[in-house]
């Protein structure tokens, strides 16, 4: 297993989830629930930046590596499904739209693992809509755990939600674009782009 530091990024990134998740259940005798917003986005943001920072530093540094193109997407997968779930214990996000996207993301990891065995893989590469659709789930995620004032007038809340309602159409879009290019494959088709 290669050891290097985008992949101690990617570790570390992993090891974050249970600290954020920790967070939000400390009591108020040790931090007030503000605060513990405030911390619990901090370290989701901070985990989020390393998603960013480690797949540019293994392009960079020259320092790419099969085992760290595996670990970078599951733990994306990891932090996403934690931080949704979490969510929705706080009563925070309704559980359908963690439903849909820890679902679409199973799915379309499946996708990929047997379009690997089939020699396939790039057919169902990452692309624009996947990125679009991390975006926007990550920028929702962070609105949500934080849950405070921002600027005057803006409902973080108000504003998490409504952007999580367009990650779970980019979700769904890109499920079916994926789909489709996976059945494209098989059935022969040439794939445009």
């Amino acid at each position: 297993m290669p050891f290097n530091l985008p992949i101690l990024l990617t570790w570390l990134r992993v090891a974050l989830i249970p600290v954020c998740v920790a967070v939000f259940f400390l009591p108020d005798s040790v931090l007030i629930q503000h605060h513990r917003n405030s911390l619990g986005a901090f370290i989701f943001g901070m985990a989020a930046a390393t998603d960013w920072l480690d797949g540019y530093l293994a392009r960079r540094l020259g320092q790419t590596s099969a085992f760290g193109a595996f670990l970078d997407p599951v733990a994306d997968k990891l932090i996403v499904a934690a931080a949704l779930i979490l969510l929705v214990e706080l009563g925070r996000l309704e559980g359908w739209m963690a439903m849909i996207i820890i679902g679409r993301e199973i799915t379309i990891s499946a996708l990929r693992e047997w379009m690997a065995e089939m020699g396939r893989r790039n057919s169902v590469a990452v692309a624009y809509i996947g990125k679009l659709k991390t975006a926007a789930q990550m920028g929702a995620i962070l609105l949500l755990l934080y849950a405070g004032p921002i600027v005057p007038g803006i409902d973080t809340m108000t504003a998490g939600s409504r952007l999580m309602v367009v990650a779970v159409i980019l979700t769904l879009w890109s499920m079916v674009y994926y789909l489709q290019m996976a059945a494209r494959e098989f059935s022969g088709k040439k794939i445009d782009g």
